[in-house]
C-alpha cells in the first residue's frame, strides 16, 4: 500500500468516528471520499434552496460551488466576487445571514464532535449559528483533530497563519508563520465560536471529504 493510501485509510477511520460524534451532537453529518462525491451529495442538500450565501472559504471555492450554483440559476451572495466595492462587500456579508442556505468551511473539527471557527469580522460565525434556513459546512480531513483542545490549537498554529498569508494581512503570523496572540488591526482571530452541539433553530449539515482542502 502506498503512503497516500495509508493516509486515506487513516482519514477514513478518523472521519467515521468524527461523523458518529457529530451525529450524537445532533448535526447532520456525512463522510465522502472525493471532491466529486462531495459535489454530488451537496446537490441533494441544496434542494429547496434558492439564495445561497458564501463565507470566505477556500474549500468551497476549490470545489467550484459558487460557479456550480450560478450555472444552476441560483442566486449567490458572495462578498469575494471580483470587482465589487468595499461597501458592497459589507452589504453582502450582512445579507448572508438571511439566505436560504449558508455555505462555509470550518477552521477545525474535533473527532469528539465540536466545530471550531475563528473570524476576524464575524459574518461567518454569525451566519453559521443563526439566520439561514440551512447551513452547510464542508471540510477536508486535514482539518479534523483528536479533540477540542487540538482543534483550537490547529486554528492558531496552522489555519490562521496560512489564511492571513493568503490574504496578505499585516500580521505577525503572516510574516513568521507563528501566532503571537497579536493586537494588530488586521488580526483575523477576533471572534471564536465553538459549536458544541447543533444550535436549536439552525439546520446544520457537515460534509467531511477524504482529501486535504483549504487551510
Amino acid at each position: 500500500m502506498e503512503r497516500e493510501n495509508y493516509q486515506a485509510w487513516l482519514w477514513e477511520k478518523w472521519g467515521t468516528a468524527c461523523v458518529a460524534n457529530l451525529k450524537k451532537h445532533r448535526f447532520d453529518a456525512h463522510f465522502v471520499e472525493t471532491a466529486e462525491d462531495a459535489r454530488s451529495l451537496l446537490r441533494n442538500l441544496f434542494e429547496g434552496c434558492r439564495r445561497f450565501g458564501f463565507g470566505g472559504s477556500n474549500t468551497t471555492r476549490s470545489l467550484g460551488l459558487p460557479d456550480m450554483l450560478r450555472a444552476d440559476g441560483r442566486i449567490v451572495v458572495d462578498h469575494l466576487e471580483p470587482g465589487i466595492s468595499f461597501e458592497e462587500q459589507v452589504s453582502r456579508r450582512k445579507q448572508q445571514a438571511g439566505c436560504d442556505c449558508f455555505i462555509c468551511s470550518a477552521n477545525a473539527i474535533s473527532m469528539t464532535g465540536e466545530i471550531v471557527n475563528i473570524d476576524g469580522i464575524g459574518n461567518r460565525t454569525n451566519a453559521m449559528s443563526f439566520g439561514p434556513e440551512k447551513v452547510i459546512i464542508v471540510a477536508g480531513m486535514n482539518k479534523v483533530t483528536a479533540d477540542l483542545h487540538q482543534a483550537i490549537k490547529r486554528v492558531h498554529d496552522v489555519a490562521a497563519p496560512m489564511r492571513a498569508k493568503s490574504l496578505n494581512m499585516d500580521t505577525p503570523c503572516a510574516k513568521t508563520g507563528i501566532c503571537v496572540d497579536c493586537n494588530a488591526e488586521s488580526r483575523i482571530c477576533n471572534i471564536t465560536v465553538i459549536l458544541h452541539r447543533k444550535p436549536m433553530l439552525t439546520d446544520i449539515s457537515v460534509v467531511l471529504v477524504n482529501q486535504a482542502l483549504g487551510y
